[in-house]
C-alpha cells in the first residue's frame, strides 16, 4: 500500500493525464468561523487535488496581510493544531483529497512532533509544509515524517542556489514547493518573465511534482503556469474569496479555467 506521501504525489501526477497541472488550495482552519471546517473543507476538496489546511499562527511571516488577518481571526475563534486534529479525525473517510498541514515551526513543536506524526497520520492527513523550518534544521521532523510515511515539503525559490537547490529537492517529500516570487503571499503583482526558466531548473532538479505558489490569483496565471509547473497553488486568493463569503469550490474552478 502507498505510504501518505506518496499518495500526495500521486494524486498531483494524476492531473497530468488531463493535461493540466495539479490544483492545491489553501484556506486558514477556522476561518472565517470554526462551525464551517467541515462544509469549507468539503467545498474546498471538492475542486482541488490536494487541499492545503493552514494552521493559525501569531506570525506568519511568510504571509501577506489577507491570511495574516485569517490567522488573527482563527485564533480569536480558538482555532488550534488540537483542534484541527480532532475536527480531522471527526470527519475520517469523509474527504478523499489529500490534505496537507501548512504551519509554522512553532505550533509543531509545542504540540510534540512524535505525537504529531502519528496523530496525522491517522486523521488522513499526507504530510505538512512548514514555512520557517531550514533545511539544515529540519532532520528531526523529517525523520519522525519519514518513519510514518508523511510527507516534508521543502520550498524553493528564485534565489536557492543550484547547489542548494538539488539538496533542498533531494530532501522533500510528496512535492517540491517554488515559491514564484520574493517576498510574502497574496501580492498582486505579474509573474515574473524568468519564471519559465527558474521553473525548469527546478523540475530538473527534482524527482517530485514541482508545484508553483505565491501570487496566483486569476485564470490567466495558471493557463501561464501549466506548461511549466505540475500544480499551482492558490491561497491568498480563496482565503479573501472565503471572506467575502464566495462559493470556494466555485470559485476554484472558475479559477482553473480551461485548465481544470
Amino acid at each position: 500500500m502507498n505510504t501518505p506521501a506518496e499518495r500526495l504525489t500521486q494524486a498531483i501526477r494524476n492531473a497530468a493525464r488531463d493535461a493540466r497541472p495539479a490544483l492545491l488550495a489553501f484556506f486558514t482552519a477556522g476561518y472565517p468561523d470554526r462551525a464551517g471546517f467541515a462544509s469549507t473543507l468539503a467545498a474546498v476538496a471538492a475542486a482541488a487535488d490536494v487541499v492545503e489546511i493552514g494552521v493559525p499562527f501569531s506570525d506568519p511571516m511568510a504571509d501577506g496581510v489577507s491570511i495574516q488577518r485569517a490567522s488573527r481571526a482563527a485564533l480569536a475563534n480558538g482555532t488550534s493544531l488540537a483542534w484541527i486534529l480532532s475536527e480531522l479525525e471527526r470527519l475520517e473517510g469523509r474527504v478523499r483529497t489529500p490534505l496537507v498541514l501548512m504551519s509554522y515551526l512553532n505550533p509543531l513543536l509545542a504540540f510534540g512532533i512524535e505525537r504529531l506524526a502519528q496523530r496525522t497520520a491517522a486523521c488522513g492527513v499526507n504530510g505538512f509544509i512548514v514555512p520557517d523550518l531550514s533545511l539544515e534544521e529540519s532532520a528531526p521532523l523529517r525523520q519522525v515524517c519519514d518513519d510514518a510515511g508523511l510527507a516534508l515539503v521543502q520550498l524553493v525559490s528564485p534565489l536557492t542556489p543550484e547547489s542548494r537547490l538539488r539538496a533542498i529537492c533531494g530532501a522533500s517529500r510528496g512535492f517540491v514547493y517554488a515559491v514564484t516570487t520574493t517576498g510574502t503571499t497574496g501580492r498582486d503583482d505579474a509573474l515574473p518573465d524568468a519564471l519559465p526558466a527558474y521553473l525548469a531548473r527546478v523540475r530538473e532538479a527534482s524527482p517530485l511534482p514541482v508545484c508553483a505558489g505565491f501570487g496566483i490569483r486569476r485564470a490567466e496565471q495558471v493557463r501561464r503556469l501549466a506548461p511549466h509547473a505540475d500544480g499551482v497553488i492558490v491561497g491568498s486568493a480563496l482565503v479573501e474569496a472565503l471572506e467575502r463569503g464566495e462559493e470556494p469550490e466555485r470559485f476554484l474552478r472558475g479559477l482553473a479555467g480551461a485548465s481544470r
